[in-house]
């Protein structure tokens, strides 16, 4: 058995948009469950996403309503793998490296930030960003992920700069 996870990263957004629901809809309504790795900003689109089974981190930028709602970083087990959430902070200058120091023992870490997609393995553990659904980005579209999880982690970056 195969799972599908929608991974989804610094929306910025302070309701659900029109790019939110149309990213959900045409990328998002087959998947399994939703992963979002932090910078939601409203507990709104929290509770849009939950449409689908949910986990979440808050970011740096989620106000008290979000912080009270998401953890700083958690781990969820998925078809006996462990993928670590967490948003990540500081420069983007070292920031996979920050990020890798949170956790043991996990195969795959999805984390959001820096705005910028990563789908890379280090040292055995799959490092993914999503990049920016809908928030500001400086380099490049704005863009989603798929992670397929079945005898191995794999991930697939989506560019939605069309829908914006």
């Amino acid at each position: 058995m195969s799972t599908r996870i929608g991974v989804i990263s610094d929306t910025h957004l302070y309701q659900v948009s029109k790019g939110l629901r149309d990213i959900f809809d045409i990328y998002l309504s087959d998947v399994d469950m939703i992963f979002h790795v932090g910078d939601v900003v409203s507990p709104q689109v929290v509770e849009f996403l939950k449409q689908k089974p949910f986990y979440g981190v808050c970011g740096n930028m989620d106000p008290v309503e979000v912080k009270n709602i998401l953890p700083f970083k958690q781990v969820v087990e998925v078809e006996g793998f462990r993928i670590g959430l967490i948003h990540g902070w500081g420069p983007s200058a070292g920031l996979e490296e920050r990020i890798v120091g949170e956790f043991n023992d996990v195969d795959a870490i999805v984390y959001g930030h820096s705005h910028r997609p990563l789908n890379e393995y280090r040292e055995g553990i799959l490092l993914f960003n999503p990049g920016t659904a809908t928030g500001y980005s400086s380099k490049g579209p704005h863009s989603i992920g798929i992670l397929e999880v079945d005898k191995v982690i794999t991930g697939k970056i989506i560019h939605v700069e069309e829908l914006l």
